[in-house]
Order: structure tokens, then C-alpha cells, then sequence
């Protein structure tokens, strides 16, 4: 079980996904490297005010400790008693043009041990996508490269690790989904580890192949008042989702993590509206109708080529 050799991996990528961004966007970089007293810390690394991503946040971080809080543990009970240690990337981007989907993407890896037993590991992770105006070209080419990485490892993942996506950024009290969905894996380990660590670099680095080309094609595109507002509504069902249902955000929150690094995930700005309701056949109602339900969006793009 090589942990140094996923450190590695992490920081790599966490450099390479803000070279993709400042190669794109004006805007002003921040670096935090931070510590935790249990043990631990990170770097996060966020970028703002520039003319392409209204937010972005890209964060690794690497925390340990003698024991995990009985919250952590009151489903696993098999981790009582247990050193742990976990590290992770997660990245969330907002950008500014309301026809470029946020995006999230996360890759994390997770530990437990004690003296005279085996380890308990993991991975876990994936990426999803939140548009704001539906495009099917977009969602096509976002599943098609979710597919392509999962095949690498094995062909019948990317079907499981979509439905668990589709299942996972779901609001039940909204009766909806967050966006179009892509990959949620967690508590993989049916592999060895060496697979499964090359599972867990393939989705990652996959992230870079699925998303900066529908940046690049929507970055430009015009919008006014209305598309504006509609992205600030619909950025507050992803608040809602990180504050309510996000495991990493509570994982975080429950070992103590850095408050900052924690919610550096949410948008800048955000409405709510009461009681909204899109107009009939309009552009924002065919978001809700044609995109948020799940759907096979693999089988959609033999129709569009």
C-alpha cells in the first residue's frame, strides 16, 4: 500500500488543473498552505475575479489521527479503535458565463489501522456536471470521457459509477437533481491496490479530457440579465446539496478540517426566489425536463454524430 505514491499523485494533478485554468483565465490566484492540531493539513488554491471563472477552488489535503470522531464511525463500526489517515483533491468551478456548467471533481483515498489487524482502505471519487442551460453536445462529450476513463480499468464500471452518481447528487426534498451526473465511486477496494489506484488516476486525470473543452466552446458565448439570474437560482440548489448531503463536506466538518478549504465548494453568489417556477417551453424549463432526469446519454450520441 504505497500512501506516498497517491500524495504524489494528488499534488501532481492539483499543479496541472490550475495550469489548465491560468492558461485560460486572468484572474487572481490565492495559495493557503494549512495545518490541522489532530494532524495533517493541506493546500488549497483558489482563483477569482478573472474574465472566464467567476470561482474556483482547488484543494488537496492530507489529515491523520489516533482515532475517528464515534459520528465517522457509528455506520462503520469496524473502524473503532483505529488510526486513520485520508487524503483527497476536490476541485469546484464557477464560472461566469451562465452557458458553462459548474463542474466538481474529487479523488480521495482513506485508511484505517491497528496493530496485529489488516488495514482497512478505499477509494473513492468521481465528477459531476451542473449546467445552468442544457446542451446535449456537452453532456455527450462529459459521459462519453467519464466512459472512456472507467473502461480503461474495466468495462462495466462506468454504468455503476453512474447510477451511483445519478443516486448520490440527488435532493430528495427537491425531488431533483443537481445536474447531468458522471461518476460517484466510494469504498473501492474490490480490486487490489495497484488497480485500484490506477482506477482513481485515470477518472482523475480524465477530468481535464471531459471538461476544458466545454469551457472553451461556451466561455464567449453571449448572455444577459435573465440567463444571469437564472444561474444565481439554480447555484442555490448546489449550496443546498454541500451544506445538507455532501459526505466530504461533513467528513470535513466532523474531524475538524480547515472551515475555509471545507466550503470553498460554494458560489460567490447565489439567490433563492420563492416558489419560482420556469415558463412554460422556455429555455430554463427544458433544464428541468430534457437534462436533470437521469438519462443514457452514451446510447443519445450515436443520435448526434
Amino acid at each position: 500500500m504505497d500512501k506516498a505514491a497517491i500524495k504524489e499523485y494528488l499534488d501532481s494533478l492539483q499543479v496541472r488543473l490550475c495550469e489548465e485554468f491560468d492558461a485560460i483565465d486572468d484572474g487572481f490566484w490565492r495559495e493557503d498552505l494549512w495545518s490541522r492540531e489532530e494532524g495533517g493539513g493541506g493546500c488549497s488554491k483558489s482563483l477569482s475575479g478573472g474574465s472566464t471563472v467567476e470561482k474556483l477552488g482547488v484543494n488537496v489535503s492530507h489529515i491523520y489521527g489516533t482515532t475517528l470522531p464515534a459520528s465517522a464511525t457509528q455506520k462503520r463500526p469496524e473502524l473503532s479503535g483505529r488510526s486513520f489517515e485520508a487524503m483527497g483533491l476536490s476541485l469546484v468551478v464557477h464560472p461566469k458565463n451562465p452557458y458553462v456548467p459548474s463542474a466538481h471533481a474529487n479523488v480521495r483515498f482513506f485508511a484505517a489501522e491497528k496493530s496485529d489487524h489488516d488495514p482497512i482502505w478505499w477509494f473513492g471519487g468521481g465528477y459531476d456536471l451542473t449546467p445552468y442551460y442544457g446542451n446535449a453536445e456537452d453532456c455527450v462529450h462529459w459521459h462519453r470521457e467519464a466512459k472512456n476513463a472507467c473502461d480503461k480499468v474495466s468495462l462495466e464500471l462506468y454504468e455503476r459509477f453512474k447510477k451511483g452518481c445519478d443516486q448520490y447528487f440527488y435532493l430528495p426534498h427537491r425531488d431533483e437533481h443537481r445536474g447531468i451526473g458522471g461518476l460517484f465511486f466510494d469504498d473501492f477496494n474490490e480490486l487490489h491496490f495497484e488497480e485500484s489506484f490506477h482506477l482513481m488516476r485515470c477518472i482523475g486525470d480524465s477530468f481535464l479530457v471531459a471538461y476544458f473543452p466545454i469551457l472553451n466552446r461556451r466561455k464567449s458565448q453571449p448572455f444577459g440579465e435573465r440567463e444571469r439570474n437564472f444561474q444565481l437560482y439554480r447555484r442555490g440548489r448546489y449550496v443546498e446539496f454541500n451544506l445538507v448531503y455532501d459526505r466530504g463536506t461533513l467528513f470535513g466538518l466532523q474531524t475538524n478540517g480547515r472551515i475555509e478549504s471545507i466550503l470553498m465548494s460554494l458560489p460567490p453568489m447565489v439567490s433563492w426566489i420563492y416558489d419560482w417556477k420556469p415558463e412554460q417551453g422556455s429555455a430554463e424549463a427544458e433544464l428541468y425536463e430534457k437534462y436533470l432526469p437521469p438519462r443514457d446519454w452514451i446510447s443519445l450520441s450515436s443520435e448526434l454524430i
